[in-house]
């Protein structure tokens, strides 16, 4: 089974064509629920969906509905400030943390994100946390809803040890939140409203095709606000005449959306894809809105070793610092 190069990617954005959507391939919705007891049966859900389509939905994962919306509220308070505020905060290179401002260029289209971020990388916020003034509780909502969304991502990661023949808490591990070398990162995302002479417009996307390049990604989305499309191995390998079949990821309140990065599947020794997906831009007739996402990515520790069978090993930082320098304008 082979996948597109990003040549090919970039090569059907320009022509303006969106690939042909497919209806019948399923993002799966795994519950987390009782996990102690259910975690053999968790456990192969989890690896099915994950090397079917590399996608998939936790329900039942611990997280309250409650502090979910209170970790969005404060992101949109966030994005509501002026440009001149949130620009006091700027991104620091290389380390995933602070704001920017349609600064991705993706690869596979060369064009920036239609979007703005901001981020959390717990060793390096020194000044860039907004003051109480500007948005109130933002730093301890925030950090909060991290270091949940930490636990359930090890959760997950801890099912896939299981498979791969390593130590349960190997991930864990390797993903330590008091590492001065940690660089998970939680991203703040807004998709600005969408203007309506790009409606249409070939080679315009809100995010364009991608990998992540982290171990595992946990994605929280809002109802009604979709977009979202993954392009899973097999349809990768068959483009149509249109081009490639992209299956749309439903947004929902209730559901965190999950998805294997480059580090898994290189320390899988490939038995988990990272597959290319991308959010898509509005049609005709479809909301401009903006769009709000919040992105836990969850990336080893700077001096974790990535070892893996005919790979030759890398450490988890210079791993995520070459993929960053290839995505961001200088």
């Amino acid at each position: 089974m082979s996948t597109p190069t990003l040549s090919e990617l970039a090569r059907e954005s320009r022509m303006g064509a969106p690939g042909t959507l497919t209806t019948d391939r399923e993002v799966r919705r795994v519950s987390l629920a009782d996990l102690d007891a259910r975690r053999a049966e968790v456990t192969e859900q989890l690896w099915s969906a994950a090397t079917d389509i590399g996608f998939f939905q936790l329900v039942d994962h611990g997280i309250a509905p409650a502090e979910v919306d209170a970790a969005f509220a404060a992101s949109q308070a966030f994005f509501a400030l002026p440009a001149e505020v949130k620009a006091r905060y700027p991104l620091k290179k290389g380390l995933n943390a602070g704001y920017e401002h349609k600064s991705q260029v993706r690869p596979s289209v060369g064009t920036p994100d239609q979007k703005e971020s901001w981020q959390l990388t717990r060793p390096h916020m020194a000044g860039l946390w907004p003051s109480e003034d500007e948005v109130a509780g933002f730093r301890a909502t925030v950090l909060a809803f991290e270091a949940h969304c930490h636990q359930v991502a090890m959760t997950v990661l801890s099912c896939f040890a299981d498979v791969l023949g390593m130590p349960r808490d190997f991930f864990a591990a390797v993903h330590d939140p008091a590492d001065p070398q940690h660089q998970s990162c939680l991203r703040l995302i807004h998709y600005m409203a969408f203007p309506a002479e790009l409606v249409g417009v070939p080679g315009t996307w809100r995010a364009g095709a991608h990998t992540d390049f982290d171990c595992l990604t946990l994605l929280f989305q809002r109802a009604g606000q979709d977009g979202l499309q993954v392009l899973p191995g097999a349809e990768a390998a068959r483009p149509t005449a249109d081009g490639y079949a992209w299956t749309p990821v439903p947004a929902t309140d209730d559901a965190i959306t999950c998805n294997i990065g480059d580090m898994l599947e290189r320390w899988s020794g490939g038995r988990l894809p990272s597959n290319f997906h991308r959010v898509a831009a509005p049609g005709p007739g479809q909301s401009r809105d903006p769009r709000f996402s919040i992105a836990y990515f969850a990336q080893a520790d700077k001096g974790a070793v990535i070892e893996a069978p005919a790979e030759e090993p890398i450490t988890a930082g210079e791993f995520l610092l070459r993929r960053i320098q290839a995505n961001f304008r200088p």
